[in-house]
């Protein structure tokens, strides 16, 4: 090979050489001089990932949108003072005698103190087996600001959901859930708003109002570290907090705390596992309080459990509380009225449709019938009304629809709806011949294909107690500014169908009244508060075993009503008392005593 060669081949090498590195050169510049807050396509902040990899750091709040009862009473963010505890702190274990004085001022031991700070490999909280934050006094966070153990604070922190909160259906959950935000949310992402990994509203409040909840920051605090992870110098705990008045918006909900814990308790305190309970305000159809169980775990949270499911607006069997409807029906046309006779003796001859009660009632009117809640007089009864008018009065007495508050279009967010996937029930199914007699007659007693919510069957006795007046319910009073003003107040919304007449709810009233007095459920007899209402038991089959549904629906107190109320017991045994009334007795009792006890208090 000719020298000239070599020195042509040498030049081109160093030549490829020259541009390679003028080119890494270049766009080290361009990284480190003109990108470096938009880095790639995805705009990465270089400086700010830099900063992030000497800094450890503890969320004191996300800046989510607080939500409140009626009163203003917190339902969430639990503020409280919490242990915080940076890795940093291995460097202040060699002083024995400040994490001696730490365990006696936790109320531990010293070597259980030196293996609390020794443990800590990420910035956080202390907390308990369970993973909740342990609260510290006023006197611990002042003893252990004085006491200056590098790497160990006393830092207010607010937990979203309290340890005993209420009304957990109703409020639902955040979490995380990448495919939701690319479905509902992917314009917040573009907008820097939310990222993929951001919690977001998954159930009940927290998932339809994410809109409005969604914060505009969080307030946490930093230590900044070197690369070995000791502090650097100047560059102490900083707290960094998002600066708005306006924002979060914060929900006003219609729940009443007083009326959420006694109904709570009323569940807890019975045998009922499986169901659900909706208290109502009669004149405004609010929501007061709302129960369902099994109750649910946000931190064990599963959608394809029944925990995660609220009960309380998804339909179920409802059983003789149905008569309601098939009574107003007849009542409102006039085929029936309230003294006329029937004959029970105990089944119909067909269908093998029976009475609950074997040996039959006998000759029996119609408003001793619905005392009574006699199956052969309602067959008879239901066959002079007719399916189209038993639809008909369904719907006038707010069932076989959504009956949450809803609005179309509603700030930007097309049709919006207060309740997480509320059902609608049903009272017959599709594509089947409502005219055939044996469909008609069990479809008259609230079995076959009839579906109720427990929200609408409150709803229901609400409109009765009421003189026929009806309304979408609310559970979100207003959506506010951060600092108190109204940013949009949800108004009245009317319901589908026709009002029954006050003369028909009047003759309703007195058939609930019966119910108490001489009928199904004459153990409410003796309450605080005088009660009305009817009881219902629906057949149904669980895991190819029978079982029943428990219902009991009502209002109290009877001379002026202001609570409508309606309690389901799902999956009881077929034999045994009505869980349901036991349990509304119970819940009546206590809140009667509580509302006397507050009386007196003031």
């Amino acid at each position: 090979m000719s020298l000239n060669r070599k020195k042509r081949r040498m030049f081109i090498v160093l030549l490829l050489f020259t541009f390679l590195y003028t080119g890494i050169i270049t766009r080290l510049a361009w990284i480190q001089v003109i990108a470096t807050r938009s880095f790639s396509v995805h705009n990465v902040d270089l400086v700010e990932r830099a900063v992030a990899q000497r800094r450890e750091k503890i969320v004191l709040n996300t800046g989510r949108g607080m939500i409140y009862d009626r009163k203003g009473n917190p339902l969430t963010g639990d503020e409280q003072i919490g242990l915080a505890i940076f890795p940093l702190v291995r460097y202040s274990l060699g002083d024995s005698g400040k994490v001696g004085k730490l365990g006696q001022i936790l109320g531990i031991t010293k070597e259980e103190a030196g293996m609390l700070l020794s443990s800590v490999k990420y910035a956080g909280f202390w907390q308990d087996k369970d993973g909740n934050i342990i609260s510290l006094r006023e006197d611990q966070a002042r003893q252990i600001r004085e006491l200056n153990l590098s790497g160990v604070i006393p830092l207010p922190v607010t937990t979203r959901y309290p340890k005993n909160w209420l009304a957990r259906h109703v409020i639902g959950y955040i979490g995380q859930n990448p495919k939701l935000i690319q479905e509902k949310y992917q314009e917040d992402v573009e907008a820097g708003v939310l990222k993929p990994t951001s919690k977001v509203g998954i159930a009940g409040l927290e998932r339809t109002f994410q809109p409005f909840l969604m914060g505009v920051g969080e307030t946490s605090v930093s230590y900044y570290v070197d690369g070995r992870g000791n502090p650097l110098n100047g560059l102490d705990v900083r707290l960094q907090k998002a600066d708005n008045s306006f924002y979060p918006l914060t929900l006003v909900t219609t729940i009443d705390t007083t009326i959420q814990e006694q109904l709570e308790k009323a569940f807890d305190s019975s045998p009922v596992r499986k169901g659900a309970a909706v208290v109502l305000d009669v004149e405004t159809k609010d929501v007061l309080a709302m129960v369902s169980r099994p109750n649910l775990d946000p931190s064990k949270a599963n959608t394809a459990s029944d925990a995660w499911r609220n009960r309380a607006i998804k339909q179920a069997i409802p059983g003789s509380i149905f008569k309601i409807v098939v009574a107003a029906a007849a009542l409102e046309e006039g085929v029936v009225k309230p003294d006329d006779h029937f004959t029970c003796k105990g089944n119909l001859g067909k269908y093998g449709f029976s009475c609950w009660k074997k040996e039959g009632h006998g000759d029996i009117t119609f408003e001793q019938a619905f005392a009574q809640s006699c199956n052969i007089a309602f067959a008879e009864i239901v066959k002079k009304v007719g399916p189209e008018k038993l639809q008909q009065y369904a719907v006038k007495l707010g069932l076989n629809q959504q009956i949450g508050w809803e609005k179309l279009p509603f700030y930007k967010l097309g049709k919006f709806r207060q309740f997480d996937s509320e059902d609608r029930g049903q009272v017959f199914a599709h594509d089947i011949p409502v005219k055939d007699e044996g469909i008609l007659i069990q479809t008259g007693i609230g079995q076959r294909d009839v579906q109720l919510t427990p929200m609408q069957a409150a709803n229901m006795a609400a409109i009765i107690a009421s003189g026929g007046k009806k309304q979408k319910v609310r559970v979100v009073q207003s959506v506010n500014y951060q600092n108190g003003t109204t940013f949009y107040r949800f108004e009245d919304r009317p319901l589908d169908g026709a009002d029954i007449s006050p003369a028909t709810a009047s003759t309703l009233r007195k058939f609930m009244e019966d119910v108490v007095d001489q009928g199904t459920a004459t153990i409410l007899k003796r309450l605080p508060w005088k009660v009305a209402g009817k009881s219902g038991t629906a057949q149904t089959i669980v895991r190819d075993e029978p079982k029943n549904n428990h219902w009991f629906v009502g209002y109290v107190p009877r001379e002026k009503p202001r609570y409508a109320i309606a309690v389901l017991a799902e999956e009881q045994p077929t034999t045994g008392m009505n869980q349901a009334t036991k349990l509304f007795g119970s819940f009546i009792t206590d809140l009667a005593q509580a509302e006397q006890e507050k009386y007196k208090q003031n």
